[in-house]
């Protein structure tokens, strides 16, 4: 299974003083020794982390295939179509949010998705589609000549940390989440269920092509074994918990010790 290692934070430290370290672009080679398969980055409309610049250097320098998360922002995709990164998977996202807080609608978007899945093909972008477990997204994704869908994982990896870590007992705790162990162990079991059903039915040939199947969403190393057991799934986009391992250990170390987790079936 694949390993694409999103940078974003690294981005995220760097804008806390507004100078020029850490670069992310540092990160990408550190990434290909450690043994990741991919670097993913995020342009967001707000740029609160990567910007322009980064994609652009990363891209034109990096010896690993690069995936840009994008948002259904017409700037944003005419800038990624000149780029011509190897990737670009379509995400929500608004403003408020501290981080992508779900799958892609993609019936409200159907057209606008359609247009600019084009736009990719045009210019020899692969493409995927980041949605939640559902199989109805699932349908919709082939309907419009996706090549992938990315499955989103928040749900589950909230749910185990409320099971098998203090997250319940501080200011931070999920309260719609707050459940007794046993259910929470219910509902855990009920989100691996629906994300290994749908990443079947993606890599089911059907009567159409397959779709290429990957996962990502709040996997840390505690959690993504139970994902990786999952036998459709090809890749995993895993970022925060890397680089919040990589203060303390470095970030070769964290890469590593990723994809060690990873090897736990």
């Amino acid at each position: 299974m694949r390993l694409g290692v999103n940078i974003d934070h690294i981005a995220t430290l760097r804008e806390a003083r507004a100078i020029y370290e850490p670069d992310p672009l540092e990160a990408v080679f550190i990434a290909k020794n450690a043994g990741a398969s991919q670097i993913t980055l995020h342009l967001r409309e707000d740029r609160r982390h990567i910007h322009d610049s980064d994609v652009k250097r990363i891209v034109e320098s990096s010896p690993l295939p690069v995936n840009i998360e994008s948002a259904l922002d017409e700037k944003v995709i005419d800038y990624l179509c000149a780029i011509v990164p190897q990737r670009i998977t379509l995400v929500p996202e608004k403003r408020e949010e501290i981080t992508t807080e779900g799958g892609l609608d993609i019936e409200s978007h159907y057209e606008s998705i359609r247009e600019v899945l084009k736009a990719f093909e045009a210019q020899g972008i692969a493409t995927a589609l980041f949605i939640d477990p559902k199989k109805e997204s699932i349908f919709l994704a082939r309907e419009l000549g996706a090549q992938a869908v990315e499955l989103h994982t928040g749900r589950y990896a909230n749910l185990h940390l409320m099971k098998n870590t203090n997250l319940s007992r501080t200011h931070r705790r999920i309260t719609e989440l707050d459940l007794p162990p046993q259910e929470l162990e219910s509902e855990i079991q009920k989100s691996l269920d629906s994300i290994g059903q749908c990443a079947k039915l993606a890599t089911s040939s059907m009567d159409t092509r397959a779709l290429e199947c990957f996962a990502g969403h709040g996997l840390n190393y505690q959690n993504v074994a139970d994902i990786v057991r999952i036998p459709y799934i090809s890749e995993l986009n895993i970022g925060h918990s890397i680089i919040a391992r990589s203060v303390f250990v470095g970030l070769e170390r964290a890469i590593m010790d990723m994809r060690r987790a990873m090897c736990q079936r």
